[in-house]
């Protein structure tokens, strides 16, 4: 039978809300009231002091991460050649890949060598588009690092800007779209160190931007001094169309030399076969073929002739990777006959099983 009284708690006693629910306390309670709401305050403060000092623990991580990968002196390996093994055998185990291949030769040194500078900017453009993700993580710090050197390379002698830029691009849009599938392990190592690598590459670009080409102190003879015949002779041995036109701002009268047909038709000729170039004809009103025009429009529909001062070879009977400059022990009758010159992408392709 339910109690029908007015008051239905004992003398004393009172109901109060707790963390817990709602129990009966006595006026002895209340009095430990203010001692448990201490109490409480005091445990409150003591999980927010766990939680702010995991979250210092976090960020000192974060910060060791970013400068164990900056401090750290990265070593570069300088051989002269590199045995390419595609499969296990008696003698040898295990096969050679792209990272191991780009670990092991020295791009350090090629970098430096004015003839080869293109090629290893050609390499390393190649590697970004597609490449990244199937290097080690000591292959791709060590990308990083070739990277940095080059751009060092390109603010002190103030040369080559236009094709560095164009791989900063390339590699921070890959990039871009690696850093979100980290979750896949398309890539090695921290994030915190991949989005620091990112805000590298925009500082190294905004560098790159704000460069200024100096002017030569000495009042010596000058390009536009020179007679018309060598002004265009040096014009012909421009391999790229936007030289051209970058030359031709310089002042009048080197523009009006670079808008020459001939020139244009030459470097047209050069990159572009005949097929290429029938499909794409323009004639003026004049009836002339418009061969500056054709070779901007030709430049968007295909990829340029790629022709390197020093390449990488490959032996075809000792299966060695070398410098064109650089000997290696070849055990061929007629060494020449087994060596074959390797552009960027043949060289990606070797590793390709």
């Amino acid at each position: 039978m339910p109690f029908l009284g007015q008051d239905w708690r004992s003398p004393g006693q009172s109901w109060v809300k707790t963390e817990e629910g709602w129990k009966k306390t006595t006026a002895d309670d209340k009095n430990n009231n203010v001692s448990s709401k201490q109490h409480y305050e005091q445990y409150f403060n003591k999980e927010n002091l766990l939680l702010s000092f995991s979250y210092d623990m976090a960020a000192k991580k974060r910060k060791k991460d970013l400068m164990n990968n900056n401090t750290k002196v990265p070593y570069f390996h300088r051989e002269k050649w590199i045995y390419v093994h595609k499969g296990s055998t008696k003698e040898r185990h295990g096969y050679c890949t792209l990272g191991e291949a780009f670990n092991r030769l020295d791009f350090c040194s090629a970098i430096k060598d004015t003839r080869r500078f293109n090629y290893v900017v050609r390499l390393l453009e190649l590697i970004a588009k597609s490449q990244l993700p199937s290097l080690s993580g000591v292959a791709q710090k060590n990308y990083m690092n070739i990277l940095e050197r080059v751009v060092q390379k390109v603010l002190d002698d103030q040369q080559n800007v236009r094709p560095i830029k164009e791989l900063l691009q390339t590699l921070y849009v890959s990039l871009c779209g690696l850093v979100q599938d980290m979750g896949k392990s398309v890539l090695v190592g921290n994030i915190n160190i991949w989005v620091h690598r990112m805000e590298n590459i925009l500082q190294w670009q905004q560098q790159l931007d704000n460069i200024q080409i100096n002017r030569p102190t000495n009042t010596g003879m000058t390009l536009t001094d020179l007679p018309v015949s060598l002004q265009l002779n040096i014009m012909h041995r421009l391999s790229d169309g936007r030289d051209l036109v970058s030359l031709g701002q310089v002042c009048p009268e080197l523009g009006t030399l670079t808008e020459d047909r001939l020139l244009w038709k030459k470097l047209c000729q050069y990159h572009f076969t005949d097929r290429q170039i029938r499909k794409r004809l323009m004639v003026s009103d004049k009836g002339h073929l418009e061969w500056k025009k054709m070779y901007f429009k030709l430049s968007r529909c295909y990829p340029h002739r790629e022709q390197y001062s020093d390449t990488l070879h490959f032996c075809t009977h000792c299966h060695i990777l070398f410098w064109k400059d650089i000997n290696h022990p070849c055990t061929a009758n007629n060494p020449e006959s087994c060596t074959m010159s390797l552009s960027p992408q043949d060289f990606i392709n070797l590793f390709k099983f």
